[in-house]
């Protein structure tokens, strides 16, 4: 009981930091350039069922999963990031932001246990399209590392609202509702991936 009213707050917790109502206590110009990031992420779907399906996958894989995927996906979306800041060409971006929230979704569905290694490589290959897709929308104007810092700090409050989400799968019913979530996660994916290439 101690453990479901711990992963309530802290997902309460999450939510009030990824809330966006403390813009009218920001001054404008360098502040902005954050914001522009940290909203970027949450302003699209597809991006947040992703983002919140690696904290759940995370969670059912367990240590150190739990934490090694939240860690990397923002480290090598930053990567991304930077290649679309600096318009490196990615093809297929949309299609492959598309095909992480089905995979990932799938996995969860499934409970996919990879090794590590595997897990890991999923994660980072999905998070060079995220990153690409965040950096190639900076706003004219913005400071792109502050913009970069705002999306990466997204990312992580979505991983860790996945997280939060996924530690439920230790009793029976919340592993079931995790397979529901992962269904749903897959469903969005391929809406996604139907709009990406038709």
């Amino acid at each position: 009981m101690k453990a479901c009213r711990d992963a309530l707050l802290l997902g309460l917790v999450v939510l009030a930091l990824c809330s966006g109502e403390a813009r009218a206590h920001l001054l404008a110009g360098e502040a902005g350039g954050f914001l522009s990031g940290f909203e970027h992420p949450v302003a699209g779907l597809d991006h947040v069922l992703a983002m919140v399906a690696v904290g759940i996958w995370g969670a059912q894989l367990g240590a150190p999963a739990l934490w090694l995927l939240p860690v990397m996906f923002p480290m090598v979306m930053a990567l991304g990031g930077f290649l679309g800041l600096i318009g490196v060409p990615v093809p297929g971006v949309e299609v492959g932001i598309a095909v992480s929230a089905l995979v990932l979704g799938m996995a969860i569905l499934l409970q996919w246990r990879p090794p590590l290694a595997a897990a890991l490589f999923v994660v980072c290959v999905f998070a060079i399209f995220h990153g690409h897709a965040h950096g190639t929308e900076l706003p004219p104007g913005e400071s792109g590392l502050l913009y970069s810092m705002g999306f990466v700090a997204a990312t992580g409050c979505l991983h860790l609202l996945g997280i939060t989400a996924g530690l439920v799968h230790r009793w029976g019913w919340g592993a079931r509702a995790l397979q529901g979530a992962g269904a749903a996660v897959a469903s969005g994916g391929l809406f996604f991936f139907w709009h990406a290439v038709g």
